[in-house]
């Protein structure tokens, strides 16, 4: 009997400390309570390059310079706001969104006019970056990568530093900005892992595929 409620003991604490990492996995949502009325006007939306982080390796980090790895952030950064505008697209018969996204080559035809180059979108505000785009919002991408990707943009990172593992790990989180004051009016965190990050067009996929059933300006 003893042994018994011992098992029994270490299977609750087991199935407990699977249900806690499970929910620490779990896509955390924001959404401010007026949201309705701050975007009941938004007819125009952009899509920012997403701000990349690539963490490398002990012995990654002496044969790559910091030029290749900020060239590499801003190629794998650009691809995620190509894929998910592409992903925007493809579904907008399904989803019925109630704004228009901007096409990406006038937003960053508009960024490099203004002079803001992918390094210096940091410094600028999201209410600055709406008003120059000419937008009612804009959305913006963070991807924190723990290993670079091993296609797209990671081809060139293979051919610098002779590596071209899939990412293990990637925290990523969609936020939108309103363009009045540059609030916060939604974000979505999500943390990719396996071989999901392994490519922007799956990284994209599996976070829009989480993202879309919470996305605001969805008629569905």
């Amino acid at each position: 009997m003893l042994k018994l409620k011992l098992f029994m003991k270490n299977i609750f604490f087991l199935f407990a400390a699977i249900v806690i990492v499970a929910a620490s996995c779990a896509p955390k949502i924001y959404k401010t309570e007026d949201f309705e009325s701050k975007t009941a006007s938004h007819k125009i939306v952009a899509i920012l390059p997403a701000e990349v982080t690539i963490a490398l390796r002990p012995n990654e980090k002496k044969r790559t310079t910091v030029e290749q790895l900020r060239e590499s952030e801003e190629k794998t950064g650009t691809m995620i706001q190509d894929k998910m505008y592409s992903w925007f697209l493809r579904r907008s018969g399904k989803f019925k969104y109630t704004v228009q996204f901007q096409d990406i080559s006038k937003t960053n035809a508009l960024l490099l006019q203004n002079n803001i180059r992918y390094a210096d979108m940091k410094a600028h505000t999201k209410e600055e970056l709406a008003k120059l785009l000419g937008v009612d919002a804009v959305i913006s991408t963070s991807a924190s990568m723990q290993k670079p990707m091993s296609e797209g943009a990671a081809v060139a990172m293979s051919l610098l530093i002779g590596y071209a593992g899939s990412t293990n790990d990637v925290q990523t989180a969609i936020s939108i900005n309103e363009a009045t004051k540059g609030d916060l009016v939604w974000k979505y965190d999500y943390n990719a892992t396996g071989s999901v990050g392994s490519n922007p067009d799956r990284l994209v996929n599996a976070l829009m595929r989480n993202a879309s059933k919470k996305f605001p300006y969805n008629d569905k």
